[in-house]
C-alpha cells in the first residue's frame, strides 16, 4: 500500500507539471501526523470528508468549480457544477456511504490533493479529489474520482 500511495503522488506530480523543486517541496502527511485543529493546512477537507461521510453531494457541490472533471467507477467526463452533482447524487443513491476514511493529503502552494477510502454499498471506493484556490484562499475541486477499490 505505501509503494502504491509513492507511485500515486509521483503520479500526482507530474499530471500537474510540477518541477523537481516542486516535487521536492510537495509536502506529505501521514494521518498522524494531521492536525486536528479546523484552522489547519489542510482544513479545507473537513467540510468535504463530511459530505462525503453523509453522501450528502448538494452540500459537496459548493465546493466544486464551475466546470470539473468526474470519474465515477470507469465513467468520466467534464462538467457543470450541476452536472457532477447529479452524477454524485446517482452515485450515493446506488451505494449509500456507511463510511469515508482519509488515507493520504498532500499539498503545495494554492493546490490540496486528498485520497481516501469510501465505504458505500458494501463496496470500498478510493476517492480522490484535487483542489486549487480561486480568489483568496476559497478551494475549489477541479477533479473528484471515484474508483472501485481492488485487493491486492
Amino acid at each position: 500500500m505505501r509503494l502504491q500511495l509513492h507511485t500515486a503522488l509521483v503520479a500526482v506530480a507530474l499530471c500537474f507539471g510540477l518541477s523537481a523543486a516542486g516535487q521536492a517541496k510537495l509536502q506529505t502527511v501521514s494521518m498522524n501526523a494531521m492536525p486536528q485543529n479546523p484552522g489547519g493546512e489542510f482544513s479545507v477537507f473537513s467540510s468535504i470528508t463530511k459530505y462525503l461521510t453523509l453522501g450528502d453531494a448538494a452540500s459537496l457541490s459548493s465546493w466544486f468549480a464551475d466546470n470539473l472533471e468526474v470519474t465515477v467507477i470507469s465513467s468520466s467526463r467534464n462538467c457543470s457544477r450541476k452536472q457532477a452533482q447529479e452524477i454524485l447524487r446517482s452515485f450515493f443513491d446506488a451505494n449509500t456511504p456507511r463510511s469515508f476514511q482519509v488515507t493520504h493529503k498532500a499539498s503545495e502552494a494554492n493546490k490540496k490533493y486528498l485520497i481516501g477510502l469510501l465505504n458505500a454499498g458494501g463496496e470500498l471506493f478510493q476517492v480522490t479529489i484535487y483542489a486549487t484556490a480561486s480568489a483568496g484562499d476559497t478551494y475549489k475541486i477541479q477533479q473528484l474520482n471515484i474508483s472501485r477499490q481492488t485487493a491486492y
